[in-house]
């Protein structure tokens, strides 16, 4: 009979006394080695004041214990939708390593100084579309949108591009993480780590 745990090129299991922080990192570094472009993209998952659900890609800026860090139009979707709403979901798909983290939890958003410090180190040109776009508009031609940029562009010309008072970031503060582990035959490998107060966790294997 064949066993599935000694299937030539399985990985190993999900080790549940891991800290879900620690094992987040672990993949992630992983992930900058073997993903070809944004190992850092993920779907970010929110809800409107009615419950319909909205999902998009978006890229993950900084994490640490407290948190999950992104950075968007306050008046964009996902913008308005956390504000009323400041709950979500985050879902990282590394298909190089077919690995898959969902994250759940509440949402606030980041201090000014965080925004302003993350806001000078994009490129001057992604600067000026923060100003230049109103996300998630409806916009009725793309020359309306270039013009707008070389407007900003000329308005800043030779000086710093401030960043916006609508243009800000985001924490998600996980309660929730489950890791996902491809294995042979689709008998994969599914842990989930639910939180117990701040460093109190505690993982469970489910059913793949």
């Amino acid at each position: 009979m064949t066993d599935p745990q000694q299937d030539a090129g399985a990985p190993p299991l999900i080790d549940l006394s891991a800290d879900p922080f620690d094992l987040f990192a672990a993949w992630m570094k992983d992930a900058e080695a073997s993903e070809p472009n944004d190992p850092n993209a993920m779907t970010l998952a929110t809800v409107s004041p009615e419950g319909r659900p909205s999902a998009r890609i978006i890229l993950l800026k900084g994490f640490d214990r407290d948190g999950f860090c992104f950075y968007t139009n306050l008046e964009s979707r996902k913008g308005r939708e956390l504000a009323a709403t400041p709950v979500a979901a985050l879902l990282f798909h590394w298909k190089s390593l077919r690995r898959q983290i969902r994250i759940e939890g509440t949402v606030t958003p980041v201090t000014s100084e965080e925004a302003d410090a993350y806001f000078a180190t994009r490129r001057r040109l992604s600067q000026v579309g923060a100003i230049a776009s109103d996300q998630s508009r409806p916009l009725p031609d793309r020359a309306t949108f270039e013009n707008r940029i070389h407007e900003v562009e000329a308005r800043y010309e030779g000086k710093p591009v401030p960043r916006p008072a609508n243009w800000s970031g985001f924490r998600l503060h996980p309660d929730r993480f489950e890791f996902w582990q491809d294995r042979p035959y689709r008998l994969h490998d599914r842990a989930i780590w639910v939180s117990h107060g701040k460093a109190a966790w505690e993982g469970t294997r489910l059913y793949p």
